[in-house]
């Protein structure tokens, strides 16, 4: 069986892919292989800093791995915080990077925001990038206890509910993370 790396050090996700993969692969993530480092994301678009994360484990451990980078765009911000979704107010914090994005939107008309996920595969030497977007609309206020980051303001375009008002199973369905996934396993499960 082929071994391949997630480029992270969440166990949930890992186990999450490779019960997707049906067996045909070995998923193992950054502890599993002794990567302690904290791989710096200095590129300027999700792709570059999926890109940076993947390279960094196939060039130093000789394994091939994939990576992922997501955040929100917001039409009305120049689609900030982008990027910096995670670090938006300058700290790493949840509650207040969505409050203060809140704050940048007041009395803006246009709330249209999307969500998207790069994930980049080193196979082989080759790189391959999957993309997933989902599109919705920013809420002026948080609404539901589920998910993290802007979640509980983030409509999804076609559903009434907030992400952080869905379970976690229906939001993994149409999330921009599930869509760039889909595309990353079917292209797997074609290479073996």
């Amino acid at each position: 069986m082929r071994s391949l790396v997630f480029a992270t050090n969440n166990q949930y996700k890992t186990a999450e892919v490779n019960k997707l993969l049906e067996g045909k692969y070995e998923v193992l993530n950054l502890s599993d292989i002794g990567c302690e480092t904290d791989i710096p994301e200095t590129g300027s678009s999700f792709a570059e800093n999926a890109n940076l994360k993947s390279h960094y484990v196939a060039a130093n451990y000789q394994m091939d791995c994939f990576a992922d980078d997501s955040g929100l765009e917001v039409e009305a911000l120049n689609n900030e915080p982008g990027i910096f979704s995670a670090r938006y107010s300058g700290v790493r914090d949840d509650r207040t990077n969505l409050l203060f994005l809140l704050d940048r939107l007041k009395g803006q008309v246009n709330r249209a925001a999307r969500f998207k996920t790069v994930i980049s595969l080193v196979q082989g030497g080759n790189t391959f990038l999957f993309e997933g977007v989902i599109e919705g609309t920013i809420r002026e206020v948080p609404v539901g206890d589920q998910g993290f980051g802007y979640d509980p303001i983030f409509e999804p375009q076609g559903y009434e509910q907030t992400f952080a008002e869905m379970s976690m199973a229906q939001k993994n369905e149409i999330s921009h993370r599930a869509i760039a996934m889909r595309k990353l396993i079917a292209f797997l499960k074609e290479q073996v």
